[in-house]
Parts: structure tokens; C-alpha cells; sequence
């Protein structure tokens, strides 16, 4: 009797954390708007196959479907599993009152998709095609996403000078409630593109402008110069794209599309054959990665973002000087963005290694009151941590400035 009073003395001893290593815990919890680009096709859209989109961490499908018909075979099956649509027929385009007013009571309806990747050119007639969707349905957003930046034949092809007059005059000619756009910077062999986070910079910059949010993508589907995703890499697209302030993330695609041979599309997260692959799992595992810690990130204003290493992407600024409280922030030579972020009356500084291959070293001291946030949530000391860790290839550390 006396070995099971001991025992259980000691199981409870088990649950008390020691003295100076008690951990509060935020509920930074949250469900981002992620979008399943090439999702569930019209022949397969049973709730079978939108259970298992939602059980990936996607909450929007969209896909472009043939018929009104399969539109709303589409959106029962989604609705009985808590997904949403946003919806494309050739229907849409030609009568968009009928169509609008058919489905804009469905509760599956996210928005409507007005087309990938305009020019200039196409402004004005997209804008009278949103308005007329939006005479009949204000309460849902229409949505297109625009072209990434490029070198001098792609801005003359777009119809402007330099990107920021894109997004700009997008902003101004089609207003729409938010702005998207589409850039996959990783190449075969783990390469960076040189014009990725200038992108970022001008994209996320010109959406602050004009007070609006933005979506941005990760690519999931190995094609054309693309290789096949890895956790790193999706990583550090998605994480770059959430410390840069995006307010929905994207992936293209979800389903693996067929029949293009000059993009030779495989390994999505669902193949060629309709089944899983590795892909979908690393998809599963990032989704929930990012909804422990959504919470930091919707709604939060972007105080700055800044890079280190011995050399900085194009277009970007080179952190100099520290936030309040830190002080020593040294990545010796390696290259990490450095953001600064507010939502309500917490200050966040999160720091992102922008390698896909190399782990990062990281020397950090702070005030004794800056605490480090785990990705469930939980705060630790951050003094409770040796002053140099070391960061995988896309990672993210995230502290907690003030509280």
C-alpha cells in the first residue's frame, strides 16, 4: 500500500513544472484563408474528396468547373465537410447576374474568380465584369491574381514602366477588396530566384499603400524549372510570405494537372492517378504548422522587415538596427529576414532562415522579459535557451517583445 501512496505522490510531482520553467500559453490558433489552387476536380467532387482537402488545412478550393451544374454539385459536397468554393463556369462570364444570383445564398460560396494574371490592357473590361458580379453580390469578393515582376520584355508585355505602376494602377482600375499575386522562387537544385523577395517588397508595399490585404502563394507541384517541393522550401515560401504580411496563402496546385506537355506537371499533393503523394503530407504537416500560429499574423500591422547575411536579396533593407529590448541579434554571415510585427498590444519579432539548404546560427540576447513562442503557442523564457541556436533551412524563431 505505501509503494502506491508514493507512486502516486510522484505522478503528481510529474505534472508541476519546476520552479523558473512554469510556461504560459497563448492561443495563437487560427484558420488563415488557404487556398487549394487546381483543387478538386468536377468528377471528383463527392465529400469523400473535399474531407480530405479540409484534412490537408485547406479551407477554399478552387477549381474551374464546365457547367453551372457541376458548380453545385461542387458545392454540396464541400459545404457538408465546412469547405468553400470559389466558383468559375463559362457561365460567370457570359451571364453574371444569373449565375451570381443562383449561388450567392449557397453557403459554400467564398467569391468569384474573375481570371489569372491580367495586363494592363485587361483592366477596364475586368472592372465592368466585377461590378456587375458585385451589383448582385457585395457580401463575396471577386478575385483574380496578378502576374510577378519581371525584366524589362515582361513589363512592356504587362503595358507598364515598372511593376509598382502594375499592382498600382490594378488597385485603382479594378477594386477589388484585396490583392493577389503568384511568384515561385525556388529552381531546380534549390535556387533562389534573385527577384523573389524584391517582389515581396514592392508587392506588400504597394497593398500597405492603398490599406488592403494580400495573398500570396507556395508552389506544391514540380514543372517546368520547378522541382519537386520540400519541406524547406515550402517553409520558406509560406513563412516569408506570412512575415511580409500576407493575409491568405495559396498553393499551386493541389491537384496535379494533366496533359501539359510542355509543363510536365507531377507531384502535387494529389497525383496523376488521383492518389496522395509525399507532397501531401508535407502540405498537411505546413497547413498545421502555420494554423498553431495564425494568430500572430492575421490582422497584425507589418513594423518593418529586414535582412541579414553577407549579402541581402535585391531590393531589400538590411536590418541595423535592433528592436527595443534585443540586444544582440547576430546571424554570422547567414541570411534571415528579420520582421517586426504588432497585433493588438503584443509586438512580435520573428526570424526566418532564408537558406533552403543551410541550418542557420543564430546569437540572441534580449531583456529578460522577452520570451520565446513555441509552435504550439507555449512562451518560454527566451534566456531559458542557449544565447546560439541553430535554425533549419526555412524556419522560423518567433519572440514575444511585449505583452
Amino acid at each position: 500500500m505505501k509503494y502506491y501512496w508514493i507512486l502516486g505522490i510522484m505522478s503528481l510531482l510529474l505534472l508541476v513544472p519546476a520552479q523558473g520553467q512554469a510556461q504560459d500559453k497563448l492561443n495563437l490558433s487560427a484558420q488563415m484563408p488557404i487556398i487549394a489552387w487546381y483543387g478538386i476536380r468536377a468528377n471528383e467532387a463527392t465529400v469523400e474528396r473535399f474531407k480530405e482537402l479540409k484534412e490537408a488545412g485547406f479551407t477554399i478550393n478552387f477549381s474551374e468547373y464546365s457547367t453551372m451544374e457541376e458548380v453545385e454539385t461542387a458545392l454540396d459536397a464541400a459545404n457538408k465537410v465546412g469547405i468553400q468554393l470559389i466558383i468559375a463556369c463559362p457561365e460567370l462570364r457570359k451571364e453574371p447576374e444569373k449565375t451570381v444570383r443562383r449561388f450567392m445564398k449557397h453557403p459554400a460560396v467564398a467569391g468569384y474568380f474573375l481570371r489569372d494574371e491580367p495586363v494592363v490592357a485587361d483592366f477596364a473590361a475586368l472592372a465592368a465584369w466585377a461590378k456587375r458580379i458585385q451589383a448582385v453580390d457585395n457580401s463575396k469578393f471577386c478575385y483574380l491574381n496578378l502576374f510577378p515582376t519581371g525584366g524589362e520584355e515582361h513589363l512592356k508585355f504587362l503595358g507598364v514602366q515598372n511593376y509598382r505602376e502594375y499592382v498600382s494602377r490594378f488597385n485603382k482600375e479594378v477594386p477589388l477588396p484585396f490583392l493577389s499575386f503568384d511568384h515561385y522562387p525556388v529552381l531546380g537544385d534549390n535556387v533562389l530566384k534573385a527577384e523573389w523577395y524584391e517582389n515581396l517588397e514592392e508587392f506588400s508595399g504597394e497593398a500597405a499603400k492603398v490599406g488592403k490585404d494580400f495573398w500570396a502563394f507556395a508552389l506544391a507541384t514540380k514543372h517546368g524549372p520547378y522541382p519537386i517541393p520540400t519541406q524547406a522550401s515550402l517553409r520558406l515560401q509560406l513563412y516569408s510570405d506570412l512575415v511580409y504580411g500576407a493575409q491568405g496563402l495559396q498553393y499551386f496546385t493541389y491537384w496535379t494537372p494533366a496533359g501539359d506537355s510542355f509543363y510536365d506537371y507531377q507531384h502535387g499533393p494529389i497525383g496523376l492517378d488521383g492518389k496522395r503523394t509525399e507532397i501531401y503530407d508535407l502540405v498537411k504537416e505546413m497547413n498545421a504548422e502555420i494554423k498553431s500560429i495564425a494568430g500572430i499574423f492575421l490582422g497584425a500591422k507589418i513594423l518593418s522587415v529586414r535582412h541579414t547575411g553577407s549579402v541581402i536579396p535585391r531590393g531589400t533593407k538590411r536590418l541595423t538596427n535592433l528592436p527595443e529590448k534585443v540586444k544582440v541579434l547576430d546571424t554570422h554571415g547567414y541570411g534571415a529576414i528579420v520582421s517586426l510585427i504588432e497585433n493588438g498590444d503584443k509586438k512580435y519579432l520573428t526570424i526566418v532562415n532564408r537558406s533552403l539548404k543551410d541550418t542557420m546560427e543564430l546569437t540572441f540576447y534580449a531583456d529578460p522579459s522577452v520570451k520565446r513562442v513555441l509552435k504550439d503557442g507555449s512562451l518560454v523564457q527566451a534566456d531559458t535557451y542557449t544565447a546560439t541556436l541553430m535554425i533549419s533551412p526555412g524556419d522560423i524563431l518567433i519572440y514575444l517583445l511585449e505583452k
